[in-house]
């Protein structure tokens, strides 16, 4: 059994995430901030399908809460560490530029980019130490293609998909892998908003993606199947970009 903490894990494509870990016999740690409503529920049905798994309630764009709290974790459970790390938290509020606050820019940038940061810190030494881990990064269409009215979310994007391939050469040689995952448009409340029958015409497969085909690439790449990749970039999109 390996650990994994998936964070952002309650709901949406976490959730979807962290139930495939757990059918592949993977204890799963649900990173969430705020609903324990629906990481109990995303629990409950870790533990339904026979899985293992528990809650890890921290802020990733809080650097001292994640210190505090997953820092605690970690070295309360040096035996067994964290060898698969999956970091889906990400936050959009989209706007034009022109019209976007200060407020606006720093939550994402801190969440998308610099939760990134927070976790991963606390993360990659154990994995180092023990030559083996995963890191996956997930990221989106816009930190490749860059999209209007998501300035923010495609900088903090672009700059995690930086991060993924620097990340991945500094720690190869110690058995850990570093890839991002860039969902398109995905059926999640994230994009509950957005005007489907119009979009899913861009897309040459016709249709929006479903959470659980991210979490089937997820589960890939966390596997020892996948121990030859390495500092890419993934799109899971239906042929809209590549």
């Amino acid at each position: 059994m390996r650990y994994a903490l998936v964070t952002g894990g309650a709901r949406g494509i976490g959730r979807e995430i962290a139930l495939k870990l757990a059918s592949e016999g993977n204890f799963v740690l649900i990173n969430y901030r705020s609903n324990d409503e629906e990481a109990n529920r995303t629990l409950h049905m870790i533990k339904e399908q026979g899985g293992q798994g528990a809650l890890l309630k921290f802020d990733v764009a809080n650097r001292e809460e994640t210190d505090r709290i997953l820092g605690h974790w970690i070295e309360a459970n040096k035996e067994t560490p964290i060898q698969i790390l999956v970091n889906n938290a990400g936050i959009r509020k989209d706007t034009l530029l022109i019209m976007m606050g200060s407020e606006d820019w720093d939550s994402v940038l801190d969440t998308n980019l610099g939760g990134f940061y927070n976790v991963t810190k606390h993360v990659i030494s154990p994995m180092l130490v023990k030559k083996y881990g995963r890191v996956i990064n997930i990221v989106s269409l816009s930190g490749l293609k860059g999209l209007p009215g998501q300035v923010n979310y495609s900088a903090a994007k672009a700059g995690t998909i930086g991060a993924t391939k620097a990340l991945a050469q500094e720690v190869g040689r110690r058995g850990v892998t570093v890839n991002a995952i860039a969902p398109g448009f995905i059926k999640t409340e994230m994009t509950q908003d957005l005007k489907e029958d119009e979009l899913k015409k861009l897309i040459p497969l016709n249709r929006f993606g479903e959470a659980k085909e991210v979490a089937e690439l997820v589960a890939f790449i966390a596997s020892e199947k996948s121990s030859y990749i390495t500092g890419e970039v993934i799109n899971i999109n239906g042929g809209l970009y590549s």
